[in-house]
């Protein structure tokens, strides 16, 4: 899948989108998309970033800018990253996501994902305890034929 993102726009988003943690800087999306095993899907608004090895694909992370939350681009997102994924030859996906971010677990628990484990004190807050990164998993063609 052809990227019409550049990691300048990719860093803008994530900067918008992540105001409790840190945001991934242009210079690391320009890292990850080196790689032949890392795609993009989405626009400025929203977007996914993954990455598939040896079958398994994992969502690196996904954002959504907070001017166009709340319209459905987030599924669509997720939706594409795991469509894409399967094009890759993936029949696992994972993701690690925030303990704190309900939204984002219910929206990937609606789409097939479990919880797997926990990494304790994962993500950093600005002046606040680190929560934990809740691991998630999904067969990917079980959840794509639940859709």
């Amino acid at each position: 899948m052809v990227n019409v993102l550049t990691p300048d726009q990719m860093a803008a988003t994530h900067a918008a989108a992540f105001t409790q943690s840190r945001p991934w800087s242009a210079w690391e999306f320009s890292g990850l998309l080196d790689s032949p095993f890392t795609y993009a899907i989405g626009d400025q608004r929203s977007f996914a970033l993954g990455r598939v090895v040896a079958g398994e694909a994992e969502l690196l992370t996904i954002a959504t800018h907070p001017d166009h939350q709340r319209q459905g681009l987030g599924k669509s997102a997720l939706l594409k990253w795991m469509s894409e994924a399967i094009a890759r030859f993936a029949t696992d996906g994972f993701l690690d996501v925030a303990s704190d971010n309900q939204a984002a677990q219910a929206l990937y628990r609606s789409h097939g994902f479990a919880e797997a484990g926990r990494r304790t004190g994962y993500y950093p807050r600005q002046n606040a305890a680190a929560v934990d990164a809740v691991l998630m998993c999904v067969n990917l063609r079980k959840a794509q034929s639940a859709e």
